[in-house]
């Protein structure tokens, strides 16, 4: 079995729960795109861990992968490795060699970018659009240079040059580029990493052939991808379920479920439109309940009511065959609840996105009210057990989006989440 999930909104929303979640009933779980920009967190047993790059499912010893569609800084990468490995939990952990690396350049150069824009984009500075730069442009140090000093030195001899004018021409410190330190440091990496090198694109086929299951995991979210996405406040890879095919070398007819996680109201990290975004007491009451600060950047999060025309092109781009609500808590006692349906467009309603990101940020909000619960949710297990209102919202979702919500989380912990039994329903 190969499953797919997917972030259906702008990220944060709750991925990370999820997969450790499903991953138990998994033998596989791959990561196939985006870097260290994307953070996720999971609590187990009252301890919480934030990862970035070692993929979810690592606290129950399932076999994890990096695929090839990953940018990646091997520091963070062995850092959460070591992390992980010093509270006893072994990493069973494969990386493509075709992989890509995030070089020290590529962070002063995203640096250097960021500060001399007008129109901020909202970036982490940890050099992910240049790298995935380098990988189009196959100027790239990929995983399997690292493992052998003659490679990567052959690497930097060509590359170098260019990313020093780069650099210098924005006015940044070019030695980076051929720093000695940092590049002893990657290469030292690289030894230790050696004997995780893996050809994941056969591995996951000959897994799925042996009949294990596998499931590929997203970062961001579908309106961060770079093409689909709110152009140009995206991530610079192809965040929807399609590209995990391609990003890790599987064919699409071997894809049996797309899982979409969605939170029950909306955030977003950085710059870019957000018709619903509340920029009141509301929205400040919904970061702090929600605790929505950025796992990577600590920044907070811009929070929103639920946006269902937004939601409605997300399903369409991802074809979720489910979908997982997360931090349902969240909104207890607010009364009434709001959940765009619709948009207006200087004086057009509109049930679907713009495709121009210039007309969403004109785009005002057509909200339909829904009445709100007072209830503590936070220790319930049945889904008939949630207050009838609460009930009433998650379905009120599932028919705007079209696709059935299979578990509703009410808290942070494992142990809070809701699995509905969709036959008997």
């Amino acid at each position: 079995m190969f499953t797919i999930l997917t972030g259906a909104q702008f990220g944060d929303e709750g991925k990370g729960k999820v997969i450790d979640l499903l991953a138990e009933n998994y033998d596989v779980i791959v990561r196939f795109q985006g870097g260290d920009n994307a953070g996720h967190t999971v609590v187990v047993g009252g301890k919480t861990y934030k990862l970035h790059l070692v993929p979810s499912g690592a606290i129950f010893g399932r076999r994890l992968l990096i695929g090839p569609g990953v940018v990646l800084n091997p520091r963070v990468l062995w850092n959460e490795i070591q992390s992980l490995e010093s509270e006893g939990i072994k990493v069973d952990l494969g990386i493509d060699p075709k992989t890509t690396i995030i070089m020290p350049y590529h962070i002063e150069l995203d640096s250097l970018r960021e500060k001399a824009r007008t129109e901020k984009i909202g970036t982490t500075n940890r050099g992910i659009g240049f790298a995935y730069v380098d990988k189009v442009a196959r100027e790239e140090v990929q995983m399997g240079d690292l493992t052998d000093p003659a490679l990567l030195e052959a690497k930097l001899k060509e590359i170098a040059p260019g990313k020093e004018k780069a650099i210098l021409d924005m006015g940044g410190d070019p030695t980076v580029v051929r720093y000695a330190p940092y590049i002893d440091e990657y290469l030292e990496i690289g030894k230790k990493l050696k004997s995780r090198i893996a050809d994941v694109s056969r591995e996951i086929n000959i897994a799925i052939l042996e009949e294990k299951s596998v499931l590929a995991e997203g970062a961001q979210g579908a309106f961060l991808d770079v093409i689909h996405g709110t152009q140009k406040f995206v991530t610079s890879s192809f965040t929807i379920a399609g590209s995990a095919c391609a990003n890790l070398g599987v064919g699409p007819v071997m894809v049996d479920n797309v899982v979409g996680v969605i939170k029950a109201y909306i955030t977003r990290v950085g710059e870019g439109p957000m018709p619903t975004e509340l920029v009141d007491s509301l929205g400040e009451q919904m970061r702090e309940k929600g605790g929505e600060y950025g796992t990577t950047t600590g920044r907070a999060r811009r929070c929103g009511w639920f946006d269902a025309v937004l939601g409605l092109k997300s399903v369409y781009l991802n074809s979720y065959t489910e979908m997982a609500l997360t931090k349902l808590d969240v909104l207890t006692g607010i009364n009434p609840i709001k959940i765009c349906v619709g948009y207006d467009l200087d004086g057009d309603t509109l049930g679907y996105p713009p495709e121009s990101t210039t007309d969403l940020a004109r785009c005002k909000p057509i909200y339909e009210e829904v009445p709100g619960w007072t209830e503590d949710i936070t220790e319930v297990k049945d889904y008939d057990d949630l207050p009838e209102n609460a009930r009433d919202y998650v379905e009120k979702l599932e028919d705007l989006l079209g696709v059935e919500i299979s578990a509703v989380s009410v808290g942070p912990g494992r142990e809070q989440t809701i699995f509905r039994d969709m036959e008997e329903e």
